[in-house]
């Protein structure tokens, strides 16, 4: 019977710390804690798809933000492709935060 061991780093935990790794030029807080990314998926032979957004559809950074999304997470042992989409549906909002990033912008 082999277990998982508890310290073992999924795929999925390399993602999400790549992506809290960047931060809108903006806004002291990383995308995630914004409430940028909507999806997270990984396809089978380490295909990472990211569903996300911007604060707004005239973002100073939508060319940016994407990219280094991207760059960072290709940088991962063993991802073969990642496809970044951007989308305004469900619209940005300040309700997308997390609370950690609510308290840092002082929004609490």
């Amino acid at each position: 019977m082999s277990e998982v061991k508890e310290t073992e780093v999924t795929l999925r935990d390399q993602v999400l710390e790549a992506i809290k790794s960047v931060y809108d030029p903006e806004i002291p807080v990383d995308i995630y804690e914004l409430g940028l990314i909507y999806e997270i998926t990984i396809h089978p032979v380490d295909s990472v798809y990211i569903l996300m957004t911007l604060t707004s559809p005239n973002c100073p950074a939508a060319e940016t933000i994407p990219a280094e999304v991207t760059e960072k997470i290709k940088k991962i042992e063993g991802v073969q492709e990642v496809n970044v989409e951007i989308t305004f549906d469900p619209p940005y909002s300040q309700d997308m935060m997390s609370e950690a990033a609510k308290l840092e912008l002082g929004f609490l």
